[in-house]
């Protein structure tokens, strides 16, 4: 894998171009991720930010993070005004952006950041910094835009990394299949494999879009085990277009 730091730095700058200067009722307004209006994905963003940032220090310090730091973060900013919370995101999805961009080559390498059962080195902190940045700026970016997409740099890190994220996304439907999808910019091919109590996304070599069920732009997909291709934001695709319904249910969202 390339770095991802360049695609984050982008993104970054996207978000922080599309967010400066919304007003009060724009940051109220409901945005594409259910949960929240523009406002709350910001402070999700903002959140996760300084959470990022303390594991990052604490790992490089041999020290472990405790286990209420979290929840006291995410306290803090729900107490926030929606004012608040935009402006603060900002500021520290920028800090925590420089805090990767300054670490030595040395740390770096020597890095092993917990997240859950896994430990992550600092490419894959960093892509999976990504996922999150470049999702979340589309639910907010479609809001104003219906024609949003995911940014070439991004969708070519987060593509490579859906194995992972299928394992925690994906839903069993009780079917038991193969589908076999094929992605374009970039092109990459995977076999997701269903069954009744459980469902695997893997990446496959070879092949080409005459051996797909489907095939559709790799930003798309990537939206899709994201839970975010809905019929109203769905490009052209080939293949069994009705596939897209039963793999909208394997992959409800996060």
């Amino acid at each position: 894998m390339g770095s991802p730091l360049p695609a984050l730095r982008a993104s970054v700058g996207r978000l922080h171009e599309l967010c400066r200067g919304l007003d009060e009722a724009q940051l109220e307004t409901q945005s594409f991720c259910n949960e929240w209006p523009i406002a709350g994905v910001l402070s999700h963003l903002g959140s996760s930010a300084v959470i990022m940032r303390r594991g990052l220090e604490d790992a490089l310090a041999g020290r472990s993070t405790p286990d209420d730091f979290a929840p006291s973060v995410w306290d803090g900013w729900n107490a926030k005004s929606p004012r608040a919370q935009a402006d603060d995101a900002l500021v520290e999805d920028e800090r925590l952006l420089e805090a990767f961009e300054v670490l030595s080559g040395v740390d770096r390498a020597r890095l092993g950041l917990p997240m859950g059962p896994l430990t992550l080195d600092f490419d894959h902190v960093v892509a999976m910094r990504l996922n999150e940045h470049a999702f979340h700026t589309w639910d907010i970016e479609v809001v104003f835009d219906d024609d949003a997409h995911l940014p070439a740099d991004a969708a070519a890190v987060v593509v490579d990394n859906l194995e992972l994220i299928a394992r925690f996304t994906a839903r069993s439907t009780g079917e038991e299949r193969t589908v076999r999808v094929g992605t374009t910019d970039p092109v990459r091919r995977f076999a997701l494999h269903l069954a009744p109590d459980n469902v695997e996304l893997t990446a496959v070599p070879g092949g080409g879009p005459e051996s797909e069920d489907l095939v559709l732009p790799a930003e798309a997909f990537c939206r899709l085990v994201y839970g975010r291709l809905d019929p109203d934001h769905t490009p052209l695709v080939r293949g069994d277009t009705a596939l897209l319904d039963t793999l909208r249910n394997v992959f409800p969202g996060i």
